[in-house]
């Protein structure tokens, strides 16, 4: 176990469950699961907590049995996934002029384009959840996708801006800190969904990651390494769910049990003589049901959905197979049966199931390598990517500091104390080592004292 890496918690919280995951990577750069719980969601539609009270209570029986795996867990922060139809975004442009134009390009000149872009207009009543850099300028040159190093008069860079509501983005936070816990980042599902299936071969090739969840799908779009789109459609398993209790006349748990063992995407590859019988209620006689109507009615809702996500692929320009990848389905209702087939059929581009075993450490547990936890999983890998960013330009900075000659002597003179007048400072005692440690305890305090900008 890689003890200097930081535990991180995923929390995601879902129209059908609450999963708490909490993970640390190991010396090979993969995830070790140190804990995982989970609990039915009751007080969330379609991806919106609509009842805070009954969603505190759901995400602490997710705590407690993420205790129960690991009791000795230190959870405090965690980093939490947003979607629901209220998520909106837009394409903006951002330039600063720079004064040094000999010297590098620093990230603190990054930070301040991107700190910018939060100024943007939007309407009342929205929040920007996130601004994510696409490709930078600078000066005439195109397509940077890191300009810390380049020199030059003006950078600039387009940016994906994410928003929510606000009432939306308040009533997550309430749940999750009225459930004793502090929330380090929000980050839209899709994007976490995405961290967790793919490669970085998928974003070079193209890829659109579809995840499809208990109240919504989720859309990332990927295209030359860049994010591209991202939109949150407002239909997902549940709604299957409902239209085969609406369709055929039984109750929710029967129309959820059908459709997990018998449900298929596509009607042609039902047998249309093979019934499901379900009990009678109170004493009525039983009902036999078809298992191409079943079929027929999923069909007609995930050709919906589809439906949606080739709309999305045309609005920016691709479809017509410009995306090497394919399509990647995730999410807990992508394991339905032909639907790969059905995402093919409507889409027009390759298909697969996205698993979220590719950043796993062996020896996970089973469970979790499924399609409905890529969003839990992806949470702890944003939060690692975080970690890594700051340490980074900790490095950056910490290398431009000039070590005083003095320094880089075992030995120290005997008038060590005295001040030298010609520098007008004290002498230092330190050797470099025990500078070095200090600047290392710095850092230590750092991470843990900083402070979370406010949502």
């Amino acid at each position: 176990m890689n003890n200097e890496q930081p535990i991180i918690v995923g929390l995601d919280i879902g129209t059908t469950k609450i999963a708490a995951i909490a993970g640390r990577k190991n010396e090979f750069g993969k995830l070790e699961i140190l804990g995982f719980g989970r609990a039915n969601s009751n007080g969330v539609q379609h991806g919106m907590v609509l009842n805070i009270d009954q969603t505190i209570k759901a995400i602490q029986t997710a705590l407690e049995n993420c205790y129960a795996s690991n009791p000795n867990l230190p959870i405090s922060e965690v980093y939490v996934g947003i979607a629901g139809h209220h998520i909106k975004s837009l394409q903006t442009r951002g330039d600063i002029v720079r004064h040094n134009t000999e010297e590098e390009i620093m990230q603190s000149e990054i930070d301040q384009l991107v700190n910018d872009q939060y100024k943007t207009y939007i309407p009342a009543g929205d929040q920007i959840i996130d601004v994510i850099p696409q490709e930078f300028t600078v000066d005439n040159f195109q397509n940077i996708p890191d300009p810390i190093g380049y020199s030059g008069v003006k950078v600039g860079a387009n940016f994906h801006i994410i928003t929510g509501d606000k009432n939306a983005i308040r009533n997550i936070n309430r749940s999750v800190e009225k459930a004793g816990l502090k929330i380090k980042d929000l980050v839209l599902q899709p994007l976490a969904s995405a961290a967790a299936v793919m490669c970085e071969h998928d974003l070079e090739a193209g890829v659109a990651i579809v995840d499809i969840g208990g109240g919504t799908t989720d859309l990332a779009v990927f295209y030359e390494g860049i994010l591209k789109h991202t939109a949150v459609i407002p239909f997902g398993g549940e709604n299957i769910t409902i239209d085969i209790k609406t369709g055929l006349g039984v109750l929710k748990t029967q129309a959820e049990q059908m459709k997990v063992q018998f449900g298929s995407a596509l009607a042609d590859e039902a047998k249309s003589n093979t019934f499901i019988t379900i009990p009678g209620l109170r004493g009525m006689a039983a009902k036999e049901i078809s298992v191409k109507n079943l079929a027929g009615i999923i069909q007609a809702r995930m050709s919906e959905i589809m439906d949606f996500v080739s709309y999305h692929l045309k609005q920016v320009g691709l479809d017509n197979r410009m995306l090497n990848g394919g399509v990647v389905l995730t999410g807990g209702g992508s394991q339905l049966k032909h639907l790969i087939q059905l995402t093919e059929y409507v889409t027009g581009l390759n298909a697969r199931i996205g698993y979220p075993n590719e950043h796993l450490a062996a020896g996970h547990i089973e469970e979790l390598a499924k399609p409905m936890y890529a969003t839990c999983l992806g949470l702890i890998l944003k939060g690692y990517n975080d970690y890594e960013n700051k340490r980074k330009q900790f490095e950056q900075q910490f290398a431009k500091i000039n070590i005083p000659e003095g320094l880089q002597q075992e030995s120290v003179a005997e008038n060590e104390d005295e001040v030298d007048e010609r520098r007008n400072v004290v002498k230092p005692r330190k050797t470099l080592k025990s500078f070095l440690d200090s600047c290392k305890n710095g850092l230590i305090e750092m991470f843990k004292d900083e402070g979370d900008s406010e949502l």
